[in-house]
């Protein structure tokens, strides 16, 4: 009796994982805390190699421009030096503009601060003056005078007491955590710079293993999705950080024309808020409304129509230039990945899904090519305007209504030959 032996290899793969995922739906508690250590072990390397993927996209411009360095070594080193150095360069320019700024404007804020609340407080009185009703409702609502400020204050002092005993545990938790964190982020960036600097050793091993163990067309396919994943996540955060340098400069020259307040602060707050796809220039606009409306509650006004006016200019001509043309995605398609990504991992999520979709998305539309092609669909029903696609019901309708015509003309034909006759 032969045995096939593949046929055994699968059902045994299918047993295993029925038990598997039996034993994480039955078990879930164990099954979390085995992928919380799993993840604990494997988390510094999977952050080193997105930091490598990350940090090849301007690399590998500026190894294009040492082409001159004959020794590839020398050359490939010189250039993860530059780009850490460049890096580097660019969080120190970003933190000199910001901290000297925020140092200035919460001094001005200080300043200004109270003078605000005391105007805002008058304006408040002056409108519960001229409504009694409306005084008489918040009194109502409030009911301060009905409260046991005392009780209140003892219980306070109670909770603050019983608190204290925690913080100095919980202290002692955060610097564990922090020096943790530390540790895992050396480890990352010492992986990421090996990952950099062996790439192409990596990429030739990992189609090593894969051809030793899947079928060379599926090996295939899989090396030119990851290479279209690769081109896409590249031109995604080349176009990003373009894209949000733009939207930068174009604060910057907007908030100089008007003469608006800090503008440095709130052009480079813009900025780096915009590397969040959708809805990051809104959290730099609040920010930025927010500090001019300290200053000057009309031009913060003004700030805000001017923000609509040039995230408008953005998001219809610079992003799907700049951002939208490089990852070939729609802008629908954009805001639900947004949307999905914020929902399952919050920012990273959003920066994360938005080139995901459009791998899917291309992914999906050349399947869908494929299969309109070998099923040989008319052309002139894959326009935006297709000709007008009749049921069947509908047509035996129309031949029903062109047989009921045909017999009222032949009657009415007749009719007319008999009066003929008759005359």
């Amino acid at each position: 009796m032969n045995v096939d032996k593949k046929l055994l290899h699968r059902i045994f793969l299918l047993i295993a994982g029925g038990i598997a995922f039996g034993w994480l739906l039955l078990d879930t508690g164990r099954a979390k805390a085995v992928f919380d250590a799993v993840w604990g072990l494997i988390s510094p390397f999977v952050v080193g190699a997105g930091i490598a993927f990350v940090f090849n996209v301007p690399m590998r411009s500026i190894e294009n421009q040492l082409d001159g360095i004959h020794k590839a070594g020398f050359r490939r080193g010189l250039a993860i030096v530059l780009t850490l150095l460049c890096l580097v360069l660019i969080v120190m320019f970003v933190f000199e503009m910001l901290i000297p700024q925020i140092q200035l404007t919460v001094t001005a804020l200080s300043a200004k601060l109270p003078a605000f609340v005391e105007r805002t407080a008058g304006s408040l009185m002056v409108l519960m003056q001229e409504h009694p009703d409306m005084s008489a409702w918040v009194q109502e609502a409030l009911n301060l005078e009905s409260l046991d400020w005392v009780n209140i204050l003892k219980d306070a002092l109670s909770f603050l007491g019983n608190q204290m005993t925690t913080v100095m545990g919980s202290a002692v938790s955060v610097i564990g955590n922090v020096t943790g964190a530390i540790v895992n982020l050396v480890i990352s960036i010492v992986f990421a710079m090996y990952c950099l600097g062996r790439k192409e050793i990596l990429a030739r091993q990992g189609r090593r293993i894969l051809y030793s163990l899947i079928r060379e067309e599926t090996v295939d396919e899989i090396i030119r999705v990851l290479r279209l994943t690769n081109t896409t996540f590249s031109n995604f955060i080349s176009g990003q950080c373009l894209e949000a340098c733009i939207l930068g400069v174009l604060f910057a020259v907007a908030m100089s024309l008007f003469r608006m307040p800090y503008v440095a602060l709130v052009s480079v707050i813009i900025a780096v808020t915009a590397l969040i796809p959708v809805v990051g220039a809104f959290v730099g606009c609040f920010l930025g409304a927010f500090f001019i409306l300290v200053d000057n509650p009309l031009q913060a006004l003004t700030f805000v129509a001017m923000f609509l006016i040039l995230q408008q200019l953005e998001n219809n001509l610079i992003y799907p230039r700049v951002v939208g043309t490089s990852i070939g995605l729609p802008g629908m398609w954009v805001l639900v990945a947004v949307s999905i990504g914020g929902k399952i991992m919050g920012v990273g999520g959003m920066l994360v899904m938005i080139p995901l979709v459009s791998v899917l998305y291309t992914l999906a539309r050349e399947f869908t090519d494929k299969r309109l092609a070998q099923r040989n669909i008319p052309e002139e029903k894959l326009q935006e305007q297709p000709p007008e696609i009749k049921s069947q019901f509908k047509k035996n309708k129309e031949r029903k209504e062109r047989l009921r015509l045909q017999k009222m003309k032949q009657k009415w034909q007749a009719l007319q030959e008999q009066q003929k006759k008759s005359k």
